[in-house]
């Protein structure tokens, strides 16, 4: 994760920071979800051209991630059960996924690290939170 120095308007700051407490998360994780919700939201309607099994859906946390075409499953799932450890062919079969489709996930997470990275963090955080 790359620090990044923000000097915000003391207004604007204020009223961040009131609606991270609404929220129940630190100042810093929700700059985090903002910036990448903003991203995200940019990016919607516009999926990626080298990825057409991938398209960005809005979750129930109004987070906007990318998903496999026609199935709803998270490309972050997928990263999660390989950095876990289980090859191409085991995360197809867990999902019913023809292993293509598996290598395509894996491929968009990486041109797209860091979105999906700040997605896992911000996920990884409020469970932190909760539990």
């Amino acid at each position: 994760m790359t620090r990044y120095a923000l000097n915000l308007p003391k207004n604007l700051k204020q009223e961040a920071e009131d609606w991270a407490a609404r929220q129940g998360v630190s100042l810093n994780q929700f700059i985090m979800w903002s910036v990448a919700d903003k991203v995200a939201s940019l990016r919607q309607g516009v999926d990626d051209p080298r990825f057409p099994g991938i398209t960005y859906r809005r979750g129930a946390a109004e987070i906007v991630t990318p998903v496999l075409r026609g199935s709803g499953l998270r490309v972050q799932t997928l990263v999660v059960d390989g950095k876990q450890g289980l090859s191409l062919e085991q995360i197809a079969d867990e999902y019913e996924l023809e292993p293509a489709r598996v290598r395509e996930a894996l491929a968009f997470y990486d041109a797209h690290r860091v979105e999906i990275d700040a997605n896992l963090q911000a996920e990884q955080e409020m469970e932190q939170k909760r539990g």
